[in-house]
């Protein structure tokens, strides 16, 4: 069977650059689930749809068709023949994201695809119900944390960088404040710290540092 490396944690906690660092050393296809959600949510904004009505959200989950791809050491999701990049890290995508992500029948239809892409092979998956709910029993699960501060400030820098910062590094924390309460309120696959994950707490570590904190805690058979 196919390995399994599972990551959760809060946005802006280290899990996109720790996992496609560590999926790189490894030979594991990194795997975005977060993604998906903001697909999701892209899609139903772009339908216009109330992403605060769960009934409405529903819909657009339906009849959402997502492709797979492997490309470049990490599955790439497709949308009527195009992938869909920045378009997905826009301040309105991160104020509705986490109303979409409770909806029961989505988090439902992207769980399932989750697990599908064992197929593909050794896989490094981050989001937040991974350790919890999608692949509770493998026995390398993380949980990366960092201060709220440490996690604007890279959010806002990630956003800077893509040209795309609409927002004051306070706005970007409470921004950040808002979606871990309803994260982890939420009904269905709230995020929290699951028993028995490995906790990194990134706050004043670098990322070299954070990537071999990683590493040393694997099993011997993921990094033999």
């Amino acid at each position: 069977m196919n390995k399994v490396i599972a990551v959760d944690g809060p946005s802006g906690s280290g899990k996109s650059s720790v996992s496609k660092a560590v999926g790189k050393k490894l030979g594991f296809l990194h795997v975005d689930s977060g993604a998906l959600y903001r697909i999701m949510t892209y899609l139903a904004i772009k339908e216009g749809v109330d992403t605060t009505s769960p009934e409405a959200v529903q819909t657009v989950a339906e009849k959402c068709d997502i492709e797979l791809k492997v490309e470049d050491g990490a599955i790439k999701y497709y949308i009527q023949g195009r992938t869909l990049g920045d378009e997905l890290r826009t301040p309105e995508i991160n104020a509705n994201a986490s109303y979409v992500a409770r909806v029961k029948e989505v988090r439902d239809k992207i769980t399932e695809l989750l697990r599908s892409m064992t197929k593909f092979g050794d896989i490094i998956v981050e989001g937040r119900d991974i350790t919890t709910v999608v692949f509770p029993d493998t026995p390398a699960r993380f949980f990366l944390t960092a201060s709220a501060e440490a996690r604007a400030a890279r959010r806002q820098k990630e956003e800077v960088e893509k040209g795309i910062a609409a927002q004051s590094a306070e706005e970007v924390k409470n921004s950040l404040l808002m979606r871990d309460k309803i994260d982890s309120s939420r009904k269905f696959a709230p995020l929290r710290k699951a028993d028995g994950v490995i906790e990194i707490d990134s706050s004043n570590m670098t990322l070299e540092e954070s990537i071999e904190a990683m590493l040393s805690s694997l099993p011997s058979d993921y990094v033999a």
